[in-house]
Parts: C-alpha cells; structure tokens; sequence
C-alpha cells in the first residue's frame, strides 16, 4: 500500500469516527430493548447500586432506567420518550428502527455514498412508508368493535382482564372524548397491591382523610377544590411585637374562622387541599361533619375540579360573597374513603365523565408491571380510536418495506441508496419478532412476502405459537396505526440527526459573560 493510500485511509477513519462512535452508541441502545419485542419477548432486569431490581417487558421503561452517558443513546431516548409521550406505546420499535436506519446509513456512507445523498433518499423512504400506513389504516366507529378489543390485548401482553378493563373505560369516557388531544386514556389507569380490578366512573384521591373522626361516606355531596393551603393568612413575626400587629393577627383569625363557618354552609362535604390545614380549619370541619384530603396532588387536583364541574380557588378567594364561592363548588353523586386501600374515591362527578381503571396486584414487585402493561393497552386504544389500526406482527411494515422498495427507481442518484436504509428499517421489526420467537428471520420474511403477494393482501406475518404464516387480522393481531406512523417518524428524525453529525468536539466549561471578561483582565 502506498503512502498516499495510508493517508487516505486515515482521513476517511478521521471523517467517519464521529459517525462510527454514534452508530455504536445507537447499536448498544437498540440492542438492549430488542429482545422483548413481540410476544415471545422476554423481560430485562435492571437493578440500581443498592440493589434494587426493576424487571419489565416495556421499552420506555428500560430506556428510562438504563445508565446512559454517551449523548448519540441519550439523544434516542429522548426520542423514545418524545414517542411515549405522544402515543404512549411503540418506543421499543421505533428505537429498534431508528438503530437499523442509523447502522444502514453508516455503511451506506463507508461505501463511498455522501451523507447528504443517504438523508435525502431517507427521507423520500420515510414519507414514503408514513403515506402508506395512513392509507392501509382502518378506521373505527364503534368502541364495542371486535379490532378495537385485540389492539388492548395485544399491548396489554395478553391479559386478558386488563384489556377487559380498559374497553371499558373506553366505552364509560366515550368516542368524542377519547379523541380529544390533551386527554390520556393511559392517566387513568392506577395500579395498587391488594385491590381487585376495577372500572368505574369517577377519580381517586390517593390520600386519606386528615381526621379519622371526619365522615367516611357522603351522597349528593358539594365539593370544593383549594389550590392552596387552608390556614389564615400568615403574619410577620415582628409585626406581633406591636399592638397593631396583634389586632392584625386576630383579626385574619375571626375572617379565616368566618370563611371557614361559610363553607359549612354552603352544604360542602368534602374539601381538597393542595397543602397543608391548620389545626383550627382541621378543627371547625371536623365537627361540621367535612371530610377534608389534605396534600394532594396537583394532577388529582385537577381531575377532582374537572369531574365535579368545581373551580380551582385560593384561600383568599374564600372571602367572596355566598352567592359568588357557590360558584366555585363542584358536586359528586357519592364520596366515600376506602380504608383498605387508603384512598378517597368521587364517584359521579357533575363535570366531565371520567373513569378510573384500578388495576390490582398481589405483590409490591407486580404491581408496577401491571401498572405499564395496563397503560400500554390504554394508550393503544386511545391511538386506534384516533388513528385507526393496521395488521400487526411486523405485517404492515413489511408491506410497507416492498411499497418503498418499488419506489426506489423514482429516487435518481445515489439518493436511491438511502431508499435502501428505510426498507431495511421496516424489515427489521418482523425479523426481531421472528427471532425473539425462536425461528429463522430471513426464511420467515421469504416465506411472509411470497404470501402477501399471493394472497394480495398486507395482513400477513408469522404466527410465533405456531410457526405458521397466518393473516394477523384473523389471528387478532392488531395495532394502532398512529404507533407505527409515530415509530417510524421519530425513527427517521434521530437516524437523520445522527448522520448528519461530522465532528464531535468536547465543549469547555459554561461561563457567564462577566467571567469571562474577569479572566480576560487577568
């Protein structure tokens, strides 16, 4: 080898060092979800320095807690849980895919083809592929279909009761809810050891009673929502060394009792606090017969004020007129405390409807498995009554790899080469199924087209149980399209990003302007 052909060598190593650190990075992260894709996955354990242990089937968990450093792997999680987010469910193939696009597109490049050629065929692929999902997709109408019922066994692994629970959480929100943007089916959904599986119209309230000499049980009870703590307004401790301020002080005492004297008799039965209550309001509403939560949480907080049809107010809102604060209460057909279960239930809100899915476990080390698997199934089902399903197994993203595939010849160039990354990215999740089942990808993706070729028609993978080639419609093989539509989206914008980093330059340490310049007169 020649002089000239070792310092070429060097400078393409140089060149595409950024790029192989990534992709290796990308690989490592791929790699660790992929095995519980499909289902015959098998679960990840994790344990943390003191020896906890987390052991979950779900991606976006095992993202979430795995010890990651290198910025390329942080840059796909954030992703994952940019796709969590969004559609709550598919991070584990949208990560399996964006690792395939980005190991495809580095050795696209090491083959000589330019990174700005492999990201615009990328793109043409992804676009490509993105349209076909949204034209294969079947759209639901009615919440009882039988497709809606196999999309929430599939996500919830096949647990059966879990599925059960969430269709009928579905069916109690109803259509036009479920399609609302900032509503999450998934937040609805609360696990718990030694509650038995439940659905019911209304909210818990994770908190106990403050006073167990308050009520347990109220019907047709009034509500009020504080977003604030209970207590009269504070004083300075200085201004109580004056006369004046001691005036001041009584007099915030009698309007805090008088407020308070009011709620009363308003008919109010239950008061949510978001902090805390003073012994004088614990006190005045205990023997009035008012329940009051002390401490909760905001999020519950605003589930109780939307289901009662309540508004948020502040202890100082409490100074209003009767007729004005009459307003701000919210109204519940039965309150009660579950003293087993330490928490407060509001069931039939005057508000908005909204369902709880209480998902129980036998043990501490179940429960927050339950708790994943039953909000995957929510959020699967939340995204097929938005977006409609498609065939699942790997089926449709086959299908789609051919359609793209038979689009290559209208990419000129070189361009085409980057056509070749998204095919392979859509095969790939057929091929983990399949090999996580235990049998051979590349005869089984053979075996797959050659039937969704004859059979014309794109629902067809391989049955894991079996080894068979089965329509996955008929086998009740179903997901949401919008997860597959979002997987292959965020897997195209991190493989894109990735590609296009040359260099990586470690930065110096952050400083403000004003340090700066001190260390410049120095």
């Amino acid at each position: 080898m020649s002089v000239k052909q070792v310092s070429n060598n060097a400078e393409v190593d140089e060149r595409l060092a950024a790029l192989s650190t990534n992709a290796n990075a990308i690989r490592a992260i791929a790699s660790a979800v992929e095995g519980t894709l499909g289902p015959k996955g098998l679960d990840t354990m994790l344990v943390d320095k003191f020896g906890g242990v987390v052991i979950t089937n779900d991606g976006v968990t095992i993202l979430n807690l795995m010890e990651v450093n290198h910025p390329a792997a942080r840059m796909l999680i954030n992703i994952a849980k940019a796709q969590q987010e969004e559609i709550g469910d598919g991070t584990t193939t949208a990560t399996i895919m964006a690792g395939s696009l980005v190991n495809a597109g580095m050795e696209q490049v090491i083959k000589g083809v330019p990174v700005a050629k492999v990201i615009e065929g990328l793109r043409v692929g992804v676009n490509r592929a993105l349209a076909f999902f949204k034209e294969q997709a079947m759209h639901l109408d009615d919440l009882n279909s039988p497709l809606l019922k196999q999309v929430a066994l599939v996500a919830g692994r096949e647990h059966q009761d879990i599925a059960d629970l969430t269709i009928r959480a579905a069916a109690l929100i109803g259509l036009e809810k479920l399609q609302e943007p900032n509503f999450k089916l998934a937040d609805t959904v609360t696990a718990q050891v030694g509650a038995e599986n439940e659905v019911f119209e209304g909210i818990i309230i994770n908190k106990e009673r403050m006073n167990p000499q308050m009520p347990l049980k109220f019907e047709e009870a009034k509500v009020l929502v504080v977003d604030d703590a209970l207590e009269p307004e504070e004083i300075e401790e200085e201004a109580l060394a004056t006369e004046a301020g001691v005036r001041r002080y009584l007099e915030l005492q009698n309007e805090f009792k008088n407020n308070l004297h009011k709620i009363i008799h308003l008919g109010v039965k239950l008061v949510l606090v978001d902090r805390g209550v003073s012994p004088l309001a614990e006190e005045i509403l205990t023997d009035a017969g008012v329940m009051v939560v002390q401490r909760v949480a905001y999020k519950e907080l605003r589930k109780a004020m939307e289901h009662c049809g309540a508004r948020l107010i502040k202890r100082t809102g409490l100074k209003k007129d009767p007729e004005e604060l009459e307003k701000y209460l919210g109204k519940a057909a039965q309150i009660y405390e579950d003293e087993k279960l330490e928490q407060v239930r509001i069931l039939g809100g005057y508000g908005k409807p909204m369902a709880t899915i209480l998902v129980g476990a036998a043990t501490e080390e179940v429960v927050g498995e339950r708790e994943r698997i039953a909000k995957d199934a929510a959020s699967s089902v939340q995204a097929a009554v938005k977006g409609g399903v498609v065939p699942g197994g790997g089926a449709i993203e086959l299908a789609a790899a051919q359609h793209v595939e038979r689009g290559r010849q209208e990419v000129k160039g070189m361009a085409a080469f980057g056509i070749d990354c998204v095919v392979e990215a859509l095969r790939r999740p057929f091929a983990q199924i399949v090999s996580n089942a235990g049998f051979n990808p590349l005869e089984k993706m053979a075996d797959v087209l050659a039937a969704q070729t004859e059979k014309g028609s794109i629902a067809y993978a391989l049955n894991c149980d079996t080894g068979e080639i089965a329509d996955m419609l008929e086998l009740g093989v179903i997901d949401p399209a919008l997860v597959k539509i979002h997987a292959l989206k965020a897997a195209g914008e991190v493989a894109e990003a990735i590609l296009r980093i040359d260099t990586i330059i470690k930065m110096k340490e952050y400083k403000s302007k004003g340090q700066e310049k001190d260390d410049f007169e120095e």
